[in-house]
């Protein structure tokens, strides 16, 4: 992609073997290439979705004579720029593709777009840690310190599905280590009835906002679809946090 200022504001590769460096920084990747480049640190991120941030106007890689993408490594900066902020601060990709342009008629980036580049060619590949997102029953019991018969009450209460025979997922497991928290607090899940009630009519909501794009074909629309239901969740749970913190503000403050 070529951009005015991206030479200072989406840098190469950090110094090293100049000349090999100099050959990697101009190395052009196919979309799959990328894909495997950003999925260790954004797993969710697929095909769909980097053709939809392109469709956003958030990355413009080179196209071959054939029409076949190529992504340079500004390109996938760019792109986990755009997953960073997404991902940590749920901003909508409008918000983010203003910030985008920002720095690029400043002619400058945040640490995070800056550390991001070609590798340099004489540094040891750093270790890659990807973690498991499915566990069993014993699994799930042993790391969040849940006795059997409080992980029966939450999948009673329909707190927890199991998503196959046997397994739970992340979302599961996120769940199952948040009730055991609250229960350190005396909280039992009887009490947690409220939260799965206010939840089911959050996506109630939110599905007639998704659905339309969700159930079209066209997988930019899908794409769309997921990323909308992200920014979302995002909102919602900021939006429950300050509200809670608000209400609590006025318990401390008697």
């Amino acid at each position: 992609m070529t951009v005015s200022g991206a030479a200072s504001a989406f840098p190469g590769p950090p110094p090293g073997n100049h000349r090999a460096a100099q050959q990697d920084a101009r190395r052009l990747m196919s979309i799959g290439e990328v894909l495997s480049e950003l999925r260790p640190e954004f797993p969710d991120t697929t095909i769909s979705k980097l053709r939809f941030l392109e469709a956003e106007g958030l990355v413009e890689p080179e196209r071959t004579a054939s029409g076949y993408r190529k992504y340079s490594w500004d390109d996938v900066a760019r792109l986990r720029f755009v997953l960073t902020a997404q991902r940590d601060q749920y901003l909508p990709l409008r918000v983010i593709r203003a910030q985008l342009a920002e720095l690029e008629a400043a002619g400058s980036a945040p640490v995070a777009l800056r550390l991001v580049g070609a590798p340099d060619p004489d540094a040891p590949a750093p270790a890659i840690e990807v973690a498991d997102t499915r566990c069993s029953r014993t699994e799930l019991l042993e790391r969040t310190g849940l006795a059997d018969s409080a992980l029966a009450e939450i999948e009673r209460l329909g707190l927890i599905t199991c998503r196959s025979p046997g397994w739970y997922d992340e979302d599961a497991l996120a769940i199952a280590q948040a009730v055991a928290g609250l229960a350190r607090h005396g909280i039992e899940p009887r009490h947690l009835r409220a939260f799965r009630a206010s939840a089911d009519r959050e996506v109630g909501l939110y599905a007639q906002l998704i659905a339309p794009l969700a159930r079209q074909r066209d997988p930019a629309a899908r794409a769309r679809a997921a990323e909308t239901a992200h920014e979302l969740a995002g909102l919602s749970q900021a939006l429950h946090a300050a509200l809670l913190r608000a209400g609590l503000r006025d318990v401390l403050e008697r």
